[in-house]
């Protein structure tokens, strides 16, 4: 922590919030939020796809902070979040791939890795010679953006490799007064995190992290195929993308996946959670049974899972059972699998 970031730590945005560390994005606390980066704070920065936890992307010791709170390994690289295509190329080659993507899908929850430019620290990029940015359509975001004319890293704000911050009170409960500056943007609009696709190797897109966007819209984009590569790294392993290891997403209770229609017998002390209302209910297990959603629409399911997860991992279950949606998706489908397939990873 600098001496500029600690002596603004102590100081309070002009407009108050209804809950501590959580402030309202009016005009008067942007510029606040703006000048806490300036000066070397980390702060809570809602998205449409999760809550992020944000330090100004080329400020190495603001970042290093960033890996300090959220116990994060260095090899896990931070995507960076831009104002508009012009700041993305003052960070990367953009190829002529990733100007159709960006104007195609930005701002919005697609991630693009590039070419990064000297300028960018190794710190964010694992060491790697890529760089992952994208366009953040939340309003709250893009205002901040705008008012600092700066890129800015920012993970999901949740210790490394517990379940996603969809809403601010996630980010408050996990890091408390180490992250005093929250701006409160409600619920996140998707709910899952971007879409990574990978355009650093020419004529070969391949998404790395699936999101919202799927393989299907970016190669009618491109008119190329597209290829999907879920990598499952160990720790120890440098990631070219972030939400690439094994375990990630996961609760602290020990949780269980199993296949679209074949329901696992629960023990007392044990929770199951579907993709949508079930059609009966056990009245003897009906205060373990939970859902995503009322009739299995999977954006409403993306928006939920993370709360979801998180409010069972408080109730005090032994175990968590979830249902996986079907194996051959593509899309946010596909994202909910490789969400709660790794959530459910073996601990």
């Amino acid at each position: 922590m600098s001496k500029s970031s600690f002596e603004f730590y102590k100081k309070a945005p002009p407009d108050g919030g209804a809950s501590s560390f959580v402030y309202p994005p009016s005009e008067a606390n942007i510029r606040f939020f703006a000048e806490a980066l300036q000066n070397g704070c980390v702060v809570g920065l809602p998205t449409e796809t999760v809550y992020g936890l944000a330090a100004l992307a080329l400020d190495e010791q603001a970042c290093h902070s960033i890996f300090s709170i959220k116990g994060r390994p260095l090899m896990d690289p931070l995507i960076v979040h831009v104002a508009d295509l012009e700041m993305a190329r003052s960070l990367a080659i953009v190829p002529e791939d990733g100007r159709i993507l960006a104007e195609a899908f930005w701002p919005g929850p697609l991630t693009l890795v590039l070419k990064k430019r000297s300028i960018v620290p190794d710190l964010i990029t694992a060491g790697k010679e890529t760089v992952a940015i994208r366009m953040p359509r939340h309003p709250v975001a893009k205002k901040l953006l705008h008012q600092l004319n700066a890129p800015l890293a920012a993970p999901s704000a949740n210790p490394f490799g517990y379940v996603s911050p969809t809403r601010p009170e996630h980010v408050t409960s996990a890091f408390g007064d180490k992250v005093p500056f929250v701006l409160d943007g409600g619920p996140c609009e998707v709910g899952l995190e971007s879409t990574i696709v990978d355009l650093s190797k020419g004529k070969n897109p391949a998404i790395l992290r699936p999101g919202a966007v799927t393989a299907e819209q970016i190669s009618d984009h491109l008119r190329l195929p597209v290829q999907t590569k879920l990598l499952n790294l160990e720790e120890t392993e440098a990631a070219t993308a972030p939400g690439t290891m094994l375990r990630h997403y996961s609760p602290k209770t020990k949780m269980i996946a199993f296949e679209l229609g074949s329901i696992p017998k629960t023990a007392k002390n044990e929770a199951i959670a579907f993709l949508q209302r079930p059609g009966t209910l056990n009245p003897s297990r009906e205060q373990a049974t939970f859902w995503f959603s009322e009739d299995g629409d999977m954006e409403i399911v993306a928006r939920t899972l993370f709360d979801l997860l998180r409010k069972l991992d408080a109730k005090g279950f032994e175990r968590i059972f979830c249902e996986l949606p079907p194996a051959n998706a593509d899309g946010l489908v596909l994202a909910i699998r490789d969400r709660l397939s790794r959530a459910a990873s073996i601990k």
